[in-house]
């Protein structure tokens, strides 16, 4: 560390740079049209040194991180320095050209110069749209087996010039897209949101000259050094795990494997996904940046979360996936639904470190992206097509002290809750008839997994287009130390006038629903830690009058009887004792 950039300077510059980012997030909310982004705020904002690495990224969806590491390099590959201006922004979604990792996700970034024309920084974000194109409303689907099914690719091209939007380019993207309205306030947030990166990245260049700079470089070393040092904490030695994917959609319909092993020595970490699945046809692949983005998430969450996150996080661990994997597809392979693919890779490394990580550690989580998509016409207003999206949370791996959480999004995806009243006002096609925590769907343990969601929607019209997407729903999140496992998700219809539900797949795709016909969504619970018998009675009985543990479950799993005392439930001493101590 130089003189100048000393520790306190650091930390305040540091903690500055990611205030800019951070205040970004709030721009493109604020300004945005789609649900998915002012209500779900499904994006990520970063501020980027002058050579193009990350040094702040905004505590937004991790998922994106794949998504904006390669940006700024495949600018600087495609034009010249001399060629970038200011007031130039560029756009990308091509996942296999500097994009971001699925079509959706549109990347902006913007070049920033101080008053004496010198580039100090770049600001870029991404926001995932509701609508690209593709073959099926959404752009997302599940039986898609080529990425050109999946929605208009976007090369990296210049969106704004001498800080004007190209209306050309802007033109073109909305054409391609069944809700261009939509589309152009999202852009236009986006757009917005690197001006205000780039006024207060100007502002701090201005108070700290050429020091900015130098301390964007040392953060990055700051942030290799202490995740080193989190790694000289664990103990030596290989640590392996394997998981599976339910399927890769309607084309591939078998399971898929995800291997990992850890080799840690020192202050080195080496992840190895020797032995996974080759790509598929199917949507769930992911591209190189996208695994990279996982693997940096799962390291950070286990040896130390304090880590800035930066690219320096990247030079402290190594990682070999051979190109055709799964997690490192090849072009022209579908990657629509590669989020699930990423949090499997969550899962296995949280696995795999489990008997080092310590108090960190976790058992398997729901591991999946629950998604539902609806699309449709406006029954007022024929000429107005909606595109409704949202992720559906799930249950959190209990930890080796503490049960896990209920009903949140876990590992890759950080997306918030769509609220009821939100999406019944913008969406004429469907209605929310229940939204609660699904009880016992939390694996059994001495600390408890988190329990998962029960969404139920009706139709309200005819013809509304529905596509399900999500995982784990044959294979269960798992258990340790004795843990049970969660449940798995499941999806059910059940048409009109029926009383007879039918299941459907867990990547169900453009299924036709009709008035008063209802899907019911349950997302995965999550595995419990340790023998469920050693839970505390008393907390058992908490569960069970919160509603999240049946009684029945309470005698089967647990060792707890319960019975009726004046209409609330109370533990059976002299039953449980039995139920506790019989093998």
């Amino acid at each position: 560390m130089t003189r100048k950039t000393d520790a306190v300077m650091l930390e305040i510059i540091g903690n500055q740079l990611l205030s800019i980012a951070e205040e970004m997030g709030v721009a493109i909310i604020k300004s945005a049209y789609s649900n998915n982004i002012k209500e779900r705020r499904d994006i990520s904002t970063a501020m980027f040194d002058p050579e193009g690495n990350m040094i702040a990224q905004a505590e937004h969806v991790p998922m994106h991180l794949g998504s904006l590491l390669g940006i700024i390099g495949e600018v600087f590959k495609k034009f010249a320095v001399s060629d970038i201006k200011p007031g130039d922004m560029f756009v990308g979604n091509d996942p296999y050209n500097g994009g971001g990792t699925h079509l959706n996700d549109i990347t902006i970034a913007a070049p920033i110069f101080a008053s004496n024309g010198k580039l100090i920084g770049w600001a870029a974000n991404l926001a995932h749209h509701s609508d690209i194109g593709g073959k099926e409303p959404g752009s997302t689907c599940g039986d898609a087996v080529s990425i050109f099914q999946e929605g208009l690719k976007i090369p990296l091209v210049r969106i704004c010039r001498n800080g004007e939007p190209i209306a050309d380019i802007v033109d073109f993207i909305l054409c391609n897209s069944r809700i261009p309205n939509e589309r152009y306030g999202d852009l236009q947030a986006q757009i917005a949101a690197n001006r205000v990166g780039a006024r207060r990245l100007q502002d701090a260049y201005t108070r700290y000259g050429d020091l900015l700079i130098d301390c964007m470089h040392e953060l990055q070393n700051y942030a290799e050094r202490r995740l080193r040092a989190g790694i000289r904490n664990l103990k030596d030695g290989e640590y392996s795990f394997i998981d599976y994917m339910d399927d890769a959609g309607v084309a591939s319909p078998d399971p898929v494997k995800i291997c990992v092993k850890i080799t840690i020595k020192g202050d080195d970490l080496h992840v190895d996904f020797a032995g996974t699945q080759g790509q598929v046809s199917g949507p769930i692949n992911l591209t190189k940046n996208g695994m990279l983005a996982a693997v940096f998430y799962s390291l950070k969450a286990l040896i130390d979360p304090g880590t800035p996150s930066n690219a320096g996080i990247y030079r402290a661990f190594t990682v070999a996936a051979e190109p055709g994997m799964i997690l490192n597809a090849k072009n022209p392979a579908a990657v629509g639904e590669r989020i699930d693919t990423a949090m499997r890779i969550a899962d296995v490394i949280f696995g795999a470190l489990a008997p080092a990580a310590g108090i960190r550690s976790m058992s398997g989580s729901n591991g999946s992206c629950t998604t539902a998509l609806f699309s449709g016409y406006d029954p007022n207003d024929p000429e107005q097509y909606h595109v409704y999206l949202e992720t559906i949370a799930g249950g959190a791996g209990a930890h080796r002290d503490m049960d896990g959480q209920n009903g949140v999004q876990v590992h890759m995806t950080n997306t918030s809750n769509l609220p009821v009243e939100a999406l019944e006002m913008e969406f004429p096609l469907i209605m929310v008839k229940k939204y609660g925590l699904r009880p016992d769907s939390g694996g059994a343990g001495l600390y408890r997994g988190g329990l998962g969601i029960e969404r139920v929607y009706e139709a309200v019209t005819d013809h509304v287009i529905y596509t399900g997407l999500g995982d784990r729903q044959r294979f269960e999140p798992w258990g340790i130390d004795g843990g049970h496992n969660g449940a798995g998700g499941c999806y059910d219809l059940t048409r009109s006038g029926q009383t007879e539900s039918q299941r459907l797949t867990s990547k169900c795709t453009g299924l036709v629903m009709n008035r008063g016909d209802v899907v019911c969504v349950r997302t995965p619970g999550a595995g419990g830690w340790g023998d469920p018998k050693r839970r505390d009675v008393q907390k058992v009985l908490e569960d069970v009058l919160e509603g999240k543990v049946s009684p029945g479950a309470a005698a089967s799993e647990y060792g707890v009887a319960l019975k009726r005392d004046k209409m609330l439930w109370t533990v059976d001493e002299e039953q449980t004792d039995v139920l506790r101590n019989t093998p």
